[in-house]
């Protein structure tokens, strides 16, 4: 029996080598522009530094009047290990059971040929406008940053003019039989502290050094993980999204082994719920580096919102661009939920626990979901012999077929 052409396609993208610190845009951009010249899908590239672009395809709609949705997903991968790989990770390998392993293949590069694979097969039953212009739109640099990608190109004119109403983005494979939807993320606030205190000979017993208010700081910074740790296990209703985690990933200091050093860097990873007030979660940091000690200062290396907040209303910024709508009032929502239900899926909305492009979007207003249409499989996003079953890949496509026929035809 044939491959699947939605299949073939899958994995040819796989074998594009899309992986950082240097993917093949170029490639990348070549092989979509094919694939949407053989759809016949509107398609243009928008190059955002030297050899990275982003590719957007347009179904314009019979009410252009009214915003569009996005389906969106990135291009690029994280890197390989080769050695741990039981195959090529970019020779897209399907076994006998039909697993195929390459990188990319839950994250997100499946998702991308699910919305094309599903627009492929309305187009064979006739149906070649929706009452919403559509978005095809694939981003770069997802992985690194987003600086080139989604986070710059989110505030250009380019991007206000596809006049988007709702964005599909990425989600996460689950092992159960329940898919999972995702309605807000968490925010990073990635924080480096300074810790500067009195040097000194190693044999002495010197005041207000730094490691003195280095074990300050981790002191606070663990009663605080403690905290939600707790909240997270005294109610089985939560989920890890809906707490905020805070781990201190690097410390840097000292010279030698007999030198007092005279200043500690800290940086702490804070993964932050749109659920809590930023203004309390903002005054703990605070908090944290008026207790380690005199003259310790901190400052944001990678926050969603302004960090100063001088400039900023840090709960006004939560309550209106963190999260999107996830109840039957909201007409997207309810596209979505009647469509899970016109298919039989078993879903539970819940807030990422990491980050996706998504932020950027919902920055700017914008409704977005994160949805991966993969269950009954371990989660192997930056992982080694990452897979995706093509069953499983192929009932995706069936799932966003009815999801993107609800968005698009939203009155």
């Amino acid at each position: 029996m044939s491959e699947d052409i939605g299949v073939t396609r899958f994995r040819e993208y796989l074998r594009v080598n899309t992986e950082q610190p240097k993917p093949d845009y170029v490639a990348c951009r070549d092989f979509l522009f094919k694939y949407a010249d053989e759809l016949g899908i509107q398609r243009r590239a928008v190059e955002t530094a030297p050899g990275t672009f982003f590719v957007i395809m347009t179904i314009p709609g019979s009410r252009p009047e009214l915003p569009a949705i996005m389906l969106y997903s990135h291009t690029d991968v994280v890197p390989t290990f080769r050695e741990f790989w039981t195959h090529d990770p970019y020779s897209a390998f399907k076994d006998e059971q039909g697993n195929i392993f390459a990188r990319g293949a839950q994250d997100m590069k499946c998702v991308g040929v699910q919305y094309m694979e599903a627009l492929r097969n309305w187009f064979a039953k006739g149906v070649k406008q929706w009452t919403r212009t559509i978005h095809i739109v694939w981003g770069p640099d997802e992985e690194i940053g987003h600086i080139n990608g989604m986070k710059g190109f989110a505030v250009t004119e380019e991007f206000k003019k596809l006049n988007i109403d709702f964005a599909l983005d990425e989600g996460i494979a689950t092992e159960d039989d329940v898919y999972k939807i995702f309605y807000a993320e968490r925010i990073p606030w990635w924080v480096k502290v300074t810790l500067p205190g009195n040097p000194g000979h190693g044999s002495k017993f010197i005041e207000q050094t730094a490691v003195e208010k280095l074990h300050k700081l981790i002191a606070s910074v663990d009663e605080f993980r403690n905290e939600q740790k707790a909240l997270l296990a005294g109610n089985p209703e939560l989920t890890v999204g809906d707490v905020t985690t805070s781990n201190v990933t690097i410390i840097n200091g000292g010279v030698q082994v007999n030198v007092v050093p005279e200043k500690f860097e800290a940086y702490i990873d804070i993964r932050v719920t749109p659920l809590q007030d930023l203004d309390v979660v903002r005054a703990r940091v605070d908090q944290w580096a008026k207790e380690a000690g005199e003259g310790v200062t901190y400052e944001f290396m990678q926050s969603t919102n302004p960090a100063d907040k001088s400039t900023v209303d840090f709960k006004t910024f939560s309550n209106f661009k963190l999260i999107s709508p996830s109840t039957r009032e909201d007409p997207f929502w309810a596209a979505i939920d009647d469509g899970l239900k016109q298919e039989g899926c078993k879903y539970k909305k819940e807030i990422f626990i990491g980050a996706t492009d998504s932020r950027f979007v919902r920055a700017q207003g914008i409704r977005a979901i994160g949805f991966s249409p993969i269950i009954n499989t371990p989660s192997l996003l930056h992982d080694h012999n990452e897979f995706l079953n093509e069953k499983t890949f192929l009932r995706g496509v069936q799932i966003y077929e009815t999801l993107i026929n609800n968005l698009a035809n939203v009155n």
